[in-house]
């Protein structure tokens, strides 16, 4: 019998998830909600699934099994809490919130109400991503020395306009690396470990009346010793895809969206050669470089379906909650190296009075 959707947040990313759960054998989209009731009626008749004006009625239908939460990234907490003590399942669209206090309350309340907790990050189900992972868990690349992440997109300034929260620390957390990047990071720290160092520089260059940065490049050092470069913008035209790095002494590997486009070892295997056969191919669009619109829903479905059978086999999903928090705390560590001029060590606090302290900055989201 299949599972029950309910989405919360009937926005641009709603059609995504609508999509996403279309494809997900044993997932039905059954709900949705918006305080817009224009916004949840469109949702609702082009799915066929029920519009609800109030969020407590919604999560009251029981057909309900699973929440999908796709609100701006600081209005996460409060539906993602609610669905939970509600007894049902939770997947928090990326970030899974602006700050770690808000992260740890979301986690907290999926722990306590024993419902699994996703946070959306599709990336890492791309085949290509799955294979570096394998590479990497083999030990191929030897000692890990150097891993980047590039996102160099274009935003217009229509696209800030187009939305009151966009561009600003309470309700999207940052910019280029909270909003656009965190993909990117969270896939770095997936691949290269824990990051347990930065120091970086964050500007606003490109766009007006937001709050946040369009542009930001931070050193790493991961826990291994390893080093690595994030650089983040929307002001970069026309926008290209999105990369990672991943080189260690006996192996190397490039990421270009979802292509893998360099692919060497020391050591060859037989595999080696279909993976680069298919790299040739260059299978990737343009992705979300200069159009959010353009991003696919796939990776989506793979995750989609991995929460539905995490549920169903009685096991975490892949990506749980602390997973998702992983790379909000990085971004947040970014933030406070730019904002002090300081090397940032990782873990950070999750408590907003005692980092301010820390750090000297007050007025840190």
């Amino acid at each position: 019998m299949a599972m029950g959707f309910g989405i919360v947040g009937c926005g641009m990313i709603s059609n995504f998830h609508a999509k996403a759960i279309a494809d997900v054998e044993g997932a039905e989209l059954v709900a949705c909600f918006d305080m817009v009731k224009e916004a949840a009626d469109r949702l609702a008749r082009e799915t066929g699934c029920k519009a609800y004006y109030s969020l407590d009625e919604m999560l009251a239908d029981p057909k309900v099994e699973i929440v999908t939460i796709g609100t701006p990234s600081g209005a996460h907490m409060d539906p993602a809490v609610a669905a939970a003590r509600a007894g049902k399942h939770v997947i928090v669209e990326k970030p899974l919130e602006i700050s770690l206090e808000r992260c740890d309350r979301i986690i907290d309340a999926c722990t306590e109400a024993g419902v699994v907790c996703s946070t959306i990050f599709p990336s890492r189900f791309h085949d290509s991503s799955q294979t570096i992972r394998k590479a990497v868990d083999a030990g191929r690349f030897g000692k890990l020395t150097v891993g980047d992440a590039y996102v160099k997109w274009y935003r217009t300034q229509q696209y800030y306009d187009s939305g009151a929260w966009r561009g600003t620390w309470g309700l999207d957390g940052g910019g280029a690396l909270m909003n656009q990047a965190i993909h990117s990071v969270d896939l770095l720290a997936w691949l290269m470990g824990p990051v347990a160092e930065i120091t970086a520089h964050t500007a606003l260059l490109g766009h007006e009346n937001i709050e946040v940065e369009d542009v930001a490049v931070a050193a790493l050092r991961f826990n291994s010793g390893a080093l690595g470069v994030i650089e983040a913008s929307t002001a970069i035209y026309p926008g290209y895809l999105k990369r990672i790095e991943i080189h260690g002494l006996a192996g190397s590997a490039v990421m270009e969206e979802e292509d893998i486009i360099k692919w060497d070892f020391a050591e060859a295997i037989p595999e080696d050669e279909a993976i680069k056969q298919q790299s040739a191919a260059r299978m990737s669009g343009g992705g979300g470089a200069a159009d959010p619109a353009a991003i696919g829903h796939h990776g989506h479905a793979r995750q989609f379906h991995d929460v539905v059978e995490a549920i169903r086999a009685g096991r975490q999903p892949l990506i749980d909650g602390p997973e998702g928090r992983r790379s909000v705390e990085i971004i947040l560590g970014i933030y406070q190296a730019a904002e002090t001029g300081q090397a940032v060590r990782l873990p950070l606090s999750s408590d907003p009075q005692l980092r301010a302290r820390q750090f000297g900055v007050a007025g840190l989201k």
